[in-house]
């Protein structure tokens, strides 16, 4: 025979969920399963290098300076790039100025070592180089790549509290890409495309470096702590949790 009170229960509970049902925004779906750990990480490491003022300090990048340092330690590199283009054009003056426009931070890449217990954050950027002199305004435009990988480890302190911590932060060897996007119309400027990218491989990699990996280090340190109990477990445990190139 049906029970009367089993009735009265079963009503109970099914107007409980309808209300809480009505009371979630439109479209917002109830708590499921366990979210994508390496989704949430990658995406609030975005957030917090782009809020962290990350386009800011490529965008500020000294890059005017080092040039004339590193043109001073090579037998004066710029002065001497800048006579060779007197020689053909008098106006133009001997001094360089470069501006770095565009700044970009591009889908960020996560891949977990194989012994599972640290994380390889890949952090590729892009921006473009400006390269002008005061009389005839822009002479050089260059496109620029390049990748800064960040080792992520998970720790425990005296404490016993985990938390993540950055390794090794680098620039990706071989990730340095340079192009010219445009000219100044048909002077003889290969010359100084050739120089001027040497001196920028050599010593654009370090300079983006020392930008960015402090910065994720600060981002680190700031992390929403369920998000970095959850990835620290699995770190320490080694296990597999991420596969994103």
């Amino acid at each position: 025979m049906f029970q009367i009170g089993g009735l009265v229960v079963f009503c109970g509970l099914l107007t409980q969920t309808t209300a809480l049902l009505e009371a979630l925004p439109l479209g917002q779906a109830l708590p499921s399963g366990p979210t994508d750990l390496a989704g949430s990480l990658t995406s609030a490491l975005s957030s917090g290098l782009l809020s962290g003022g990350l386009l800011d300090s490529l965008t500020n990048l000294p890059l005017l300076d080092i040039l004339k340092t590193e043109g001073g330690n090579s037998g004066n590199l710029i002065g001497g790039l800048l006579g060779r283009l007197t020689s053909v054009i008098p106006l133009l003056d001997n001094i360089l100025d470069v501006q770095v426009t565009n700044p970009q931070l591009l889908e960020l890449g996560l891949v977990q070592s194989p012994d599972g217990h640290r994380l390889y954050l890949t952090i590729p950027l892009g921006l473009v180089l400006n390269v002008k002199t005061p009389l005839v305004g822009s002479l050089l435009k260059l496109a620029v790549k390049l990748n800064i990988t960040a080792e992520i480890l998970a720790v425990r302190n005296e404490q016993g509290r985990i938390h993540l911590v950055l390794g090794d932060c680098t620039h990706s060897p071989g990730s340095l890409e340079l192009s010219l996007l445009d000219g100044a119309g048909s002077l003889p400027i290969q010359n100084l495309v050739d120089n001027l990218t040497g001196v920028l491989t050599k010593v654009l990699p370090e300079l983006v470096q020392h930008q960015v990996c402090p910065l994720v280090n600060s981002v680190l340190r700031n992390l929403d702590m369920t998000l970095v109990h959850d990835t620290a477990d699995k770190l320490i445990h080694g296990l597999t949790f991420v596969i994103k190139a």
